[in-house]
């Protein structure tokens, strides 16, 4: 079970992660002249949504609910928190990838695309999403209805063996 002081570390982690890549989407740009200095802030920024991944996961592997063998009720209550996350991961390393690719050489110059540009539109409305998805499922994680047996757990099991 996961208890109070282990729960508040693991959220803090978790609101320093996003905390990063919240920086680093506000930032990048201001950092394009030195392209060396901005593939490790995209670097890390890829590795802290991976972490954070990692660690919902860490969370769900903790609770009650996935103990008892009902992992489809998990994926049913966070499926879109998981799929959004998947999304913005793979639209942040595009993005990564394209913008690389096009200031590596020549960081002075300013190229912006119609493509690049209506794919860092997407990142950046995924990466809202994602930091109210993500926290909205750190702090729905914290609820002692996932961590023991509970009227409300045999409920959604009858419901969902129908």
């Amino acid at each position: 079970m996961l208890q109070t002081s282990n729960y508040s570390l693991v959220l803090s982690l978790q609101c320093l992660l996003l905390a990063y890549d919240l920086f680093a989407n506000a930032f990048s740009e201001l950092l394009r002249g030195a392209p060396v200095v901005q593939l490790v802030l995209f670097i890390i920024q890829d590795i802290s949504v991976l972490f954070n991944v990692i660690i919902v996961f860490l969370m769900f592997f903790n609770t009650f609910v996935f103990q008892a063998g009902l992992v489809s009720l998990l994926f049913r209550k966070f499926k879109g928190t998981i799929i959004l996350t998947a999304a913005y991961f793979a639209l942040s390393i595009s993005l990564h990838v394209w913008l690389m690719n096009l200031r590596w050489k020549n960081s002075k110059s300013f190229v912006w695309t119609s493509g690049l540009q209506a794919l860092f539109v997407l990142q950046r409305l995924a990466a809202v999403l994602y930091c109210y998805f993500y926290k909205r499922t750190a702090m729905r994680l914290g609820d002692p209805h996932f961590y023991c047996d509970s009227l409300w757990l045999r409920k959604e099991f009858l419901q969902g063996s129908r």
